[in-house]
């Protein structure tokens, strides 16, 4: 089955406090949009790449594809107006009989076994939504009180969330309303069900500079034990 990866980078670096997009930062000598798509092409050869781009960050792509040592391919779109129109275009580029990642540009520390975890699962059962436990304590707000909740009944969602292309494909010919916050939520309001996989500890989100010190020390900590 054909393997496509979605990989939508449309951050604009307003917490980062960086001019620099988030995604086009600098991580360990490349950007931290070349370690996600490492990732995915270091996770099977056979690899299709989509990256999904905001107009005016196209000129950042070059310098993308100019990190990698060998010739690599990958698909660019433009992005839309929220996550929803981004990914919405990136599918346009995808086979009917595939598996799909789609991953946000700013994680990249996802490892190839994760991705090779969430392609198992979707062949299996038709998604597989990365996610881990929640280790704080846990309060949900009501006007301007709060009540504690069972973060054992919580998990925080990661990416990159994968879907036979059958599932996630007539999902997205939906119209868009503000609840798609990921792709789960889209393809829920077409009646499908996902499923769960564990995700990793390592697997976060590049928002702030904190993150990227993070990042930066989680790297180091792999090349060491290369």
């Amino acid at each position: 089955m054909e393997k496509f990866a979605v990989i939508v980078a449309g951050g604009k670096g307003v917490r980062m406090g960086s001019a620099v997009p988030k995604q086009f930062l600098p991580l360990m000598g490349h950007t931290v949009l070349y370690h996600a798509i490492k990732a995915f092409a270091d996770a099977y050869d056979d690899m299709q790449l989509v990256l999904v781009l905001p107009e005016d960050q196209l000129s950042y792509a070059q310098m993308v594809l100019q990190s990698f040592p060998d010739r690599i391919d990958i698909t660019i779109v433009v992005g839309g107006e929220t996550r929803y129109h981004s990914v919405q275009n990136g599918l346009k580029m995808v086979s009917e009989n595939s598996i799909v990642f789609v991953h946000d540009g700013v994680r990249p520390l996802v490892t190839p076994a994760l991705i090779r975890q969430c392609y198992e699962q979707a062949m299996e059962k038709g998604s597989a939504i990365p996610a881990i436990p929640v280790t704080d304590s846990m309060r949900i707000l009501e006007d301007d009180d709060s009540r504690p909740i069972d973060r054992e009944m919580l998990r925080i969602i990661q990416t990159p969330q994968t879907f036979r292309a059958d599932v996630l494909l007539p999902a997205f010919q939906q119209e868009y309303v503000p609840a798609f916050t990921d792709e789960a939520t889209v393809v829920e309001a077409n009646g499908g069900t996902v499923f769960l996989t564990m995700g990793g500890r390592s697997n976060i989100k590049v928002t702030t500079p904190e993150d990227m010190i993070i990042a930066e020390a989680l790297l180091k900590d792999r090349a060491a034990h290369a």
